[in-house]
């Protein structure tokens, strides 16, 4: 089934571009970014701020705004059953340069695997920019908390 993501999530003042892969089913359900409420991002998000996880999209968006966090996917649009990102097909890749140009964006964080090749074959100058993070969904078994708190502490220096 053909599906399309989500704009980008962002402002003049977006320091952070934290891209995701594509949304999951359940993202596309509540209509933004980790809508999953077994993904760990806000959770680790919220974490790292001190603050309680936002629960709804309005939370959420203010969340970004007061930190300067700014969201998006490497896949604009793409065929996809179910959620996984193996089972992304025929992907149309997002220009990345949408928000670059438009903010103040000093670091990338890739949220998976699947979303760092995408961004490493397409946008090779901006590897340097780049942390490639664990993935936070609940298909990741592994804890990602400790390289995300340390990537997060680069950027935010607490």
């Amino acid at each position: 089934m053909r599906c399309v993501g989500f704009p980008p999530f962002f402002d003049g003042e977006s320091k952070l571009l934290i891209l995701g892969s594509f949304p999951s089913v359940k993202s596309r359900e509540t209509n933004f970014y980790y809508g999953h409420k077994q993904n760990r991002f806000w959770k680790i998000l919220a974490a790292f701020f001190g603050e309680n996880s936002p629960v709804s999209v309005e939370e959420k968006k203010s969340f970004l705004k007061k930190h300067d966090i700014a969201l998006w996917d490497t896949v604009t649009e793409c065929d996809i059953e179910g959620s996984l990102d193996s089972a992304i097909k025929n992907p149309v890749v997002a220009n990345l340069y949408e928000v670059l140009n438009n903010a103040e964006i000093k670091r990338i964080f890739t949220n998976g695997g699947k979303s760092f090749s995408l961004l490493k074959r397409y946008y090779p100058e901006l590897v340097v920019l780049t942390d490639a993070l664990p993935s936070t969904s609940p298909a990741n078994v592994r804890s990602p908390e400790k390289e995300w708190f340390e990537a997060l502490e680069k950027v935010f220096k607490k």
